[in-house]
């Protein structure tokens, strides 16, 4: 008993799907080290990906010309425990280094809202250097309907 043309081509479509889904979900482990490996070749150290580091963006926005952002670390910022620095990239923009902000270590708190610009769809990616050099590592996948990026 053979196959229909309709079944060839719907058996095709969902196992080009899953495919697709493997390597570019937002959650998937190829995923995963792509994005550690970008951080490593930008920032010349390895990040660990942190519970602590918290990027909250919308899941989708309709435009990409001002995607808000809102970042915040757990860290007493003391003299012993702050965060030096966050940078802020988005792999698929043109110009990937989204923002920096500089933080010292009797600030109240390591938090900062704003707004950025994505170019297409991707995964944002947030790198929070400390004092004691470490970095910490978090992303979050945001659907952008319209280019931001010209």
């Amino acid at each position: 008993m053979g196959l229909t043309r309709r079944e060839v081509l719907m058996v095709g479509g969902v196992g080009s799907t899953a495919l697709a889904s493997a390597f570019f979900s937002a959650d998937g482990a190829c995923a995963q080290d792509e994005i550690a490996e970008f951080v490593k070749r930008h920032t010349g150290l390895t990040a660990t990906e942190s519970d602590r580091l918290h990027l909250t963006m919308p899941a989708v926005f309709p435009t990409g010309y001002t995607v808000p952002m809102d970042l915040n670390v757990d860290s007493p910022m003391t003299e012993d425990d702050y965060v030096k620095r966050i940078r802020v990239f988005a792999p698929q923009n043109p110009l990937i280094d989204v923002a920096s902000f500089n933080f010292g270590p009797r600030r109240s708190m390591a938090r900062v809202s704003t707004r950025i610009r994505l170019a297409k769809p991707q995964n944002v990616v947030a790198v929070a250097e400390m004092s004691d050099g470490s970095l910490l590592m978090t992303k979050t996948w945001v659907d952008v309907a319209t280019n931001g990026c010209i």
